[in-house]
């Protein structure tokens, strides 16, 4: 964690340059860092490295690491969620980024409160095997959700070229705008500046801000 403030820097630049290349405002895109690997002692650094909005991947982790630094950063969940999870997960988070199953859905009606908010998955490349809803079936699926559905997640197919995830990024935006939906979580450390100038309002970054 010895760079971490240099990396966070290095990332925020980043994002800057590749928004200000689409015509945004840099203000417009937040930067979640991704903690799955991060201990529950060394959150402590990224606050103190400015970062403020964090991102889990499993509930146990997210209910110690909130405990001890709840009041320190925004929380979003972004990993798998399973139904029985939802009523865990809800009470530490603004926003969940993977809602993509009935059962899910079927779980936010029982526990979620007026503000809750999600993002709805999608598996913009059909990606067989892989989580999120099918493109053809979200508008079905929005209609269904029984909380504030405030934009769109995708995972593009694994590649070691971030120009690869171009065309999925774009797709996952005209869905977004098509169904009136203002936030994109797109964009992971390989391909975040690419996620930016497609239109990601949140880009989830790992291992980059890490590295030494």
């Amino acid at each position: 964690m010895a760079d971490l403030s240099a990396n966070v820097a290095a990332v925020r630049r980043e994002i800057a340059e590749a928004a200000r290349r689409a015509g945004r405002d840099p203000a417009e895109v937040e930067l979640c860092a991704a903690t799955k690997y991060v201990s529950l002692e060394d959150m402590g650094a990224l606050a103190e490295a400015g970062i403020d909005l964090v991102g889990e991947n499993r509930q146990q982790d997210l209910a110690a690491k909130h405990e001890r630094w709840g009041d320190r950063f925004a929380w979003d969940f972004i990993g798998h969620l399973q139904s029985k999870k939802v009523k865990a997960v809800l009470p530490y988070v603004r926003l969940i980024h993977s809602v993509s199953t009935e059962s899910v859905l079927g779980q936010l009606e029982r526990h979620a409160t007026p503000e809750t908010e999600v993002l709805v998955e999608v598996n913009v490349a059909g990606e067989e095997g892989k989580g999120g809803v099918p493109p053809g079936e979200l508008s079905a699926f929005l209609e269904r959700s029984p909380v504030r559905v405030a934009g769109l997640m995708t995972m593009p197919p694994l590649a070691e070229d971030p120009e690869a995830s171009r065309p999925h990024f774009a797709a996952l935006r005209e869905l977004a705008e098509r169904h009136g939906l203002e936030r994109l979580s797109m964009g992971t450390t390989q391909d975040f500046a690419v996620a930016v100038e497609e239109g990601a309002t949140i880009v989830r970054v790992g291992s980059r801000l890490y590295q030494a």
